[in-house]
């Protein structure tokens, strides 16, 4: 997503987060692409609520290069993904395209890190656009160890998938290798956001200023955060074989450190939450 980090992000005077995802904050130009977007999703999906996130939400999106991020609650993935590419379509001028998430009521629901997460981040980083309020949070959440392990508790999970990816050699090619260490690269600077938001008692999801900290904190990481920074920017362009090898180091090195740092000071998902992707 191109556009300035949310400069309102953070705690307040009392220890709660604190984002710009406000309706007044969404501008003008992109009120006729967000009125398509819910008259569609409800005639898809009439009971359906409809939240906006991300850069368009906290008014830093900059045309055309910003995504538009939806996250719909009761709509049918397979209809989320053909809506997104009808409107994306219509909207190349002003976006670089519309996403549409597709979750349901229950996984904001119970005590899990994932439910906790996500009850987090639809309070305070979306904005919604129509249906039902799923967040029924009346207070703001705090900007804690809890909250950044609600977000990013999965990485170890996911560092496990990424093992298994990168030694599939069915899956080696040169795009996929270096599709799966730009995700890799975002993934983990956001753990990396939530162990600088604990060390520094501070919050923040800025993938940027997460990694200059904590190659702060610990020098000895700062080049392959650096690396990993410019990757979530950019999937890597190399050959397949160097890409590769960049790949399964980082796994092995940066990657791996990050996951076990966050464990020993934010801690991992229980075995028992449930999983997202």
């Amino acid at each position: 997503m191109t556009g300035v980090h949310d400069p309102l992000e953070g705690l307040t005077a009392s220890g709660t987060i604190r984002t710009g995802a406000r309706r007044e904050n969404i501008a003008d130009p992109y009120s006729d692409l967000l009125d398509a977007a819910v008259r569609q999703i409800a005639d898809a999906a009439p009971d359906a609520s409809v939240y906006l996130y991300g850069s368009v939400a906290t008014g830093t999106a900059r045309a055309p290069g910003s995504d538009v991020d939806l996250l719909t609650v009761g709509l049918p993935p397979d209809t989320a993904a053909s809506l997104a590419g009808s409107l994306s379509s219509h909207a190349a001028r002003l976006s670089r395209g519309v996403e549409i998430a597709a979750a349901t009521e229950a996984d904001s629901a119970g005590h899990s890190d994932e439910a906790y997460g996500n009850r987090v981040f639809l309070h305070h980083y979306c904005v919604r656009l129509s249906g039902p309020e799923i967040d029924q949070s009346a207070t703001p959440f705090p900007g804690d160890q809890r909250a950044a392990r609600g977000f990013n508790g999965d990485v170890g999970r996911h560092l496990e998938r990424w093992r298994a990816r990168a030694s599939d050699s069915s899956s080696s090619s040169s795009s996929s290798t270096g599709l799966l260490g730009r995700l890799a690269a975002r993934k983990t600077l956001l753990a990396v956001a939530g162990l600088v938001s604990v060390h520094d008692s501070t919050w923040t999801t800025d993938r940027t200023r997460a990694a200059k900290r904590w190659g702060e904190v610990h020098a000895d990481l700062a080049d392959g955060l650096g690396e990993l920074l410019d990757w979530a920017v950019q999937t890597p362009a190399e050959s397949s074989d160097a890409i590769h090898d960049r790949v399964n180091r980082h796994l092995a090195t940066t990657i791996e450190q990050i996951v076990e740092q966050f464990d020993d000071a934010i801690g991992l998902w229980a075995p028992d939450s449930a999983e997202r992707e």
